[in-house]
C-alpha cells in the first residue's frame, strides 16, 4: 500500500516536494474556478504545499492525507489540522468549489480512481471544478512499494464516459521537480454542470 511508503519516507518526500514550483498549473486551476473565495479540498494534500498555496490566495483550504506522518508535517506548514482520512471514503456534499487532486488519485486502481472521482462530483458545488493529475502512459506499474495508475487523455476520457462531468481540458506537463524534468504528467480539469 503506498502510504507505508509515505509513512516511511514522509521527511525526505517532505522536502522533496514542498518547494516544488506549481504555479502554472495554479493558475490554470484558479482561472476555472467561478468564486474566487471559497473552499478547496486538498485531496492527499502531502507536503501540504499546494494547500498553502490556496490559503496564501485567499481561499478557505480543507486538506486531507492518508499518511498521519506526513498529514503532521502538512499540518504544521500550512497551520491547520490535515485530515487523515483514505480519499475512497470521501463523504462530503455541495462544499467546495474546487477539489486539488495533484499526484494523488494515481495511487488507487482504475475502478477506485472512477469511483472516488464520482465521490468528488458529490463534493463539489454546482460549476466546481476538479482538478487530477496522474503519470502519463497506457501501463500501470508499481515501484518502491507504490502503485501508480497511469492514464494518457484517451484512456482517461474512456475511464470517466457516461459520468456527470463535463470535461473541460488535458494538458501534459513534465515533472516540476529538479532532475525529473523527462517524466511526464496528464493533467485533467473536469467541470460539474
Amino acid at each position: 500500500m503506498s502510504v507505508k511508503f509515505y509513512n516511511d519516507n514522509a521527511e525526505e518526500f517532505f522536502n522533496n516536494t514542498v518547494n516544488a514550483d506549481m504555479s502554472a498549473t495554479y493558475n490554470i486551476f484558479e482561472d476555472n474556478l467561478l468564486e474566487k473565495n471559497g473552499e478547496i479540498l486538498d485531496l492527499g494534500c502531502g507536503s501540504g504545499r499546494d494547500a498553502k498555496h490556496f490559503l496564501d490566495s485567499g481561499f478557505s483550504v480543507t486538506a486531507l492525507d492518508l499518511s498521519p506522518i506526513l498529514a503532521k508535517k502538512a499540518s504544521q506548514f500550512i497551520g491547520q489540522d490535515v485530515i487523515v482520512a483514505d480519499m475512497k471514503d470521501l463523504n462530503f456534499q455541495d462544499r467546495f468549489i474546487g477539489i486539488w487532486a495533484c499526484a494523488s488519485l494515481l495511487h488507487l486502481s482504475e475502478d477506485e480512481v472512477l469511483e472516488t472521482i464520482k465521490r468528488c462530483h458529490k463534493a463539489l458545488k454546482k460549476n466546481g471544478v476538479l482538478y487530477a493529475s496522474f503519470k502519463y502512459g497506457e501501463n500501470s506499474y508499481e515501484k518502491d512499494g507504490r502503485s501508480f495508475t497511469c492514464f494518457t487523455r484517451d484512456k482517461f476520457l474512456n475511464l470517466i464516459e457516461g459520468l456527470d462531468f463535463y470535461y473541460h481540458a488535458t494538458f501534459e506537463t513534465g515533472d516540476v521537480r529538479p532532475g525529473r524534468e523527462n517524466e511526464k504528467w496528464l493533467n485533467v480539469i473536469l467541470k460539474k454542470g
